[in-house]
């Protein structure tokens, strides 16, 4: 029986809509079948919307992407690249083994970086600006070990501005710093030595020190001599 030319057109669009829901449908299932994880949800992240926001984020429509691209995608090796906060913690990194002058010429700076490093720093700086990087690395320490230890203020900055204890500070506040200075530099590359205990304290746990030149007659153990400071626990 011979089909009419009307009857084969009609078999044709049938023809052409079957391969293309099947095509439609094979695209779905290999996006559907990716690797690609979903997104985790756990009590400490932070929330999607703002509390008190009534702002719903508007819906986003899926865009069909080929399945042959989709695979590439899929299949592509990371990028192997730093990350910016890599890169900044490779910049302040001190290499194993590195002498203390060599630590403070890598840590070295004009900023301290935080509110508690600059009052450690500035300890530092007016304590013992003219001792040897030894000297200037007790005193931090001393400093260190005085927020350590639970017989004074937790904090750098508390015990530096604590009442009647460091000559220099006036008040709630420290003479004018020349933070283009070598010494101030050091004072802050000593500071985050001490911080992050890079270097063992040359007193030990000393907490109190006063220069050679005076006697106040402290009934208290004497640690150690250093430069021009003398230093008790």
């Amino acid at each position: 029986m011979q089909q009419s030319p009307k009857g084969r057109f009609t078999a044709q669009i049938t023809v052409c809509m079957f391969v293309s829901l099947r095509t439609t449908f094979l695209v779905i299932a290999a996006l559907t079948a990716s690797s690609v994880a979903p997104a985790k949800v756990n009590p400490a992240a932070e929330p999607l919307i703002a509390e008190g926001s009534n702002a719903i984020p508007a819906a986003v429509a899926a865009i069909p992407i080929p399945a042959e691209v989709a695979s590439d995608l899929l299949n592509a090796p990371e990028a192997n690249l730093p990350t910016a906060s890599a890169n900044a913690e490779a910049d302040d990194d001190v290499a194993p083994g590195a002498s203390l002058s060599e630590a403070v010429a890598q840590l070295a700076s004009t900023e301290a970086g935080s509110r508690e490093l600059e009052c450690l720093a500035g300890a530092i700086y007016f304590e013992s600006k003219s001792e040897s990087l030894q000297g200037q690395l007790a005193v931090g320490h001393v400093i260190a070990n005085r927020a350590a230890s639970g017989r004074f203020p937790s904090s750098y900055c508390g015990v530096v501005y604590q009442r009647s204890q460091f000559s220099f500070v006036r008040g709630k506040s420290m003479p004018p710093i020349p933070r283009a200075s070598r010494d101030w530099k050091e004072a802050v590359a000593i500071a985050k030595i001490v911080d992050r205990e890079l270097r063992p304290s040359p007193v030990g746990k000393a907490l109190f020190f006063h220069a050679r030149r005076v006697s106040p007659g402290w009934r208290l153990t004497r640690v150690a001599t250093l430069g021009n400071h003398v230093f008790y626990r």
